[in-house]
């Protein structure tokens, strides 16, 4: 948690330029090349940022009146800094804006997303907000079946840690145009994203007041997208759809390509995305702070984080974590505990999301059955399941104890039995 145990990138140094007094300036004109933004990437540690050189003039003139910018360049200017609504003109690499200088002098004056906080350690938890009902909380469901039960979780830590945000959730399959369109006509100026495997512990409204991209820092000058604060807007929506299959990203997914487009942003601390991960080479001291920080209470995190199998695919007596090599460094049944905690508090008609696959169960004692046979020496594998769940089923094939019969062999196929789908979720069942 201590800063001086994080390693953060040098801050970049920007060119200064002296202007004397106030000038009277109509528009602004910068052209950068390839060869320019090459550059630019080595001394600042980014991605491509074509705007850098203009978004650094416009925070130093001390220009008071509305001036235009026009952009020559051979790629798109960074989408949070010039926004699509502010564009008057594009045509091939010539981009004209009318930017609201207030607006970005606000965000260039905030320090770069790569090396300092924006926010400090000790935030205020509880403010009010004139915009509170233009602001929400929101997630992505990309898998139904696998993800209900972790939103749900999701949604119950926000009522607990005192948000009354509007709570918006995604599901790629039912995203139709008439969807969008009544996202659109919700009119939200702020989103605070999270990923369906995070707990919030305490309230982090006071996120809505930082601009478009806020994140903590994954590595170097990347942020981890897991929690973000976001300015929806159909037309950057589109940019993105547009250049998917022309920028690539650094790790195939959305963290890797949001990268690559949002290349100024801005760090809030880690401990509001905080990762249940044990890294190799922690040392024990390390290792035992993490554990209280996942128990402590009240908390001290603001958001927990949670990689590997997740809480609701184990059975609540352990972390199913310690069962499988390669994921003990995510074990941790402190933090496994504190999942629970919130599952617990959410109304029970929801606890029936959180019901476990006959396949699942299966797959859970393969894995206990294969600690047993290498006889790791944490011993989870030792412990008596009490869960309820375990004797619950809503499926119409139930004997789960039959697929581990088959489970190792070759030809054996996730199709072989056909379970039907959780209860499915309306927005009436769902009341939190």
């Amino acid at each position: 948690m201590k800063r001086k145990n994080l390693r953060f990138p040098l801050c970049p140094v920007l060119p200064k330029l002296k202007v004397p007094g106030k000038p009277r300036i109509d528009i602004i004109a910068v052209e950068a090349s390839m060869q320019q933004v090459s550059e630019m990437v080595k001394r600042c540690g980014s991605l491509c940022t074509c705007s850098l050189l203009l978004q650094i003039l416009l925070l130093l003139l001390k220009v008071i009146t509305p001036v235009r910018v026009l952009l020559v360049t051979d790629c798109f200017p960074t989408p949070n800094l010039f926004t699509c609504k502010e564009l008057i003109w594009h045509e091939g690499n010539l981009w004209l804006y009318q930017p609201n200088l207030n607006v970005l002098r606000e965000k260039m004056q905030l320090p770069v997303g790569s090396c300092e906080l924006s926010v400090p350690l000790k935030a205020k938890e509880h403010f009010y907000s004139a915009r509170a009902h233009r602001e929400a909380y929101a997630t992505i469901l990309h898998s139904a079946n696998f993800y209900v039960c972790g939103a749900i979780a999701a949604a119950q830590s926000i009522r607990m840690a005192g948000s009354t945000r509007d709570l918006v959730i995604l599901v790629d399959e039912t995203i139709t145009d008439y969807h969008r369109e009544g996202l659109a006509a919700a009119d939200y100026d702020k989103i605070i994203f999270i990923d369906a495997d995070m707990l919030i512990l305490r309230n982090i409204d006071f996120l809505f007041e930082m601009p478009e991209i806020s994140a903590t820092g994954n590595n170097a000058t990347l942020f981890n997208s897991g929690v973000m604060v976001v300015e929806p807007s159909n037309c950057t929506f589109q940019l993105l759809m547009d250049h998917i299959n022309e920028i690539e990203s650094y790790n195939g997914g959305d963290q890797g390509y949001l990268n690559e487009i949002f290349t100024w942003w801005h760090r809030i601390p880690k401990h509001m995305n905080f990762l249940k991960h044990f890294w190799e080479g922690d040392e024990e001291e390390k290792k035992q702070m993490k554990t209280r920080l996942f128990g402590a209470d009240p908390p001290i995190l603001y958001v927990l984080h949670y990689l590997g199998n997740k809480p609701w695919i184990c059975f609540r007596d352990y972390d199913c974590n310690w069962n499988v090599d390669i994921l003990q460094e995510f074990a941790s049944d402190v933090a496994h505990k504190t999942w629970w905690k919130v599952h617990d508090a959410m109304p029970e008609n929801l606890h029936k999301y959180c019901l476990l696959r006959s396949k699942q169960k299966a797959a859970l004692e393969w894995d206990r059955r294969q600690a047993e046979k290498a006889n790791y020496t944490d011993g989870h594998w030792k412990i008596k399941i009490k869960d309820k769940r375990l004797e619950t089923c809503y499926e119409n094939f139930c004997f789960w104890e039959s697929m581990l019969w088959h489970w190792g062999d070759k030809n054996w196929t996730e199709n072989a039995t056909v379970t039907p789908s959780p209860p499915a979720v309306t927005a009436t069942s769902v009341s939190l």
